[in-house]
């Protein structure tokens, strides 16, 4: 087995970090990435990131040539196209498309998330913004009530960069976040999740608290 050509800036707890692995072991890759443990938060950055990255966020890519890409976007359609099986973003025509706007709206599940985390675990109790804090919850209400009545169809036609943000987005919610309920209002979308949480990706890349 050859040593690793890339190293992840990575963190078991990420969601965005998460995507990246779920799919070098759905793409059979995982034995080319070397993860690199990175804890970080916005008041406690890390000067190694900050270095490759300037905006010192995770995942970060670092190439076989030294280049580092960052953003989980850019980091995974780099990588669908490192590999020769079926490609897990497709490459033109409106099913790329398609397929990319639900996996941002993932993203957005997972930025909202993060959010919430962040001012509830870095600021006082007495500093929390309550109205700000319900914004970020009614918007991943409402991403989660769209994919509940419009998407579950094709989030179970095939596990690709659509179906990977999703699946990562509800396992942070179960994560930070586990009496949110969610599963209550969006049955479909729980039976779903936990169909696709049984495949070894997903068990493979488990947030461990």
């Amino acid at each position: 087995m050859s040593a690793p050509s890339m190293t992840l800036y990575h963190n078991t707890l990420s969601p965005f970090v998460r995507k990246v692995v779920v799919l070098l072991h759905e793409t059979g890759q995982q034995d080319r990435v070397a993860l690199q443990d990175c804890t970080l938060s916005p008041v406690s950055p890390s000067a190694e990131l900050n270095a490759d990255n300037p905006l010192g966020k995770i995942p970060a890519l670092r190439l076989a040539d030294g280049n580092v890409i960052h953003d989980s976007r850019v980091i995974l359609e780099y990588l669908d196209q490192q590999h020769v099986g079926n490609t897990l973003i497709p490459r033109e025509g409106a099913a790329r498309w398609r397929r990319l706007t639900l996996a941002s709206m993932a993203d957005g599940i997972m930025d909202a998330s993060v959010l919430v985390r962040y001012e509830l675990a870095l600021r006082a109790p007495e500093k929390h913004w309550e109205e700000w804090l319900d914004a970020q919850r009614d918007k991943i209400r409402r991403a989660l009530n769209v994919l509940e009545n419009e998407a579950i169809a094709e989030l179970t036609s095939h596990f690709d960069v659509a179906a990977i943000s999703v699946a990562c987005a509800l396992g942070y919610l179960d994560l930070r976040f586990p009496d949110l309920g969610w599963r209550t209002a969006n049955p479909q979308l729980a039976n779903w999740f936990f169909e696709v949480s049984q495949r070894p990706s997903m068990i493979a890349t488990m947030p461990k608290p």
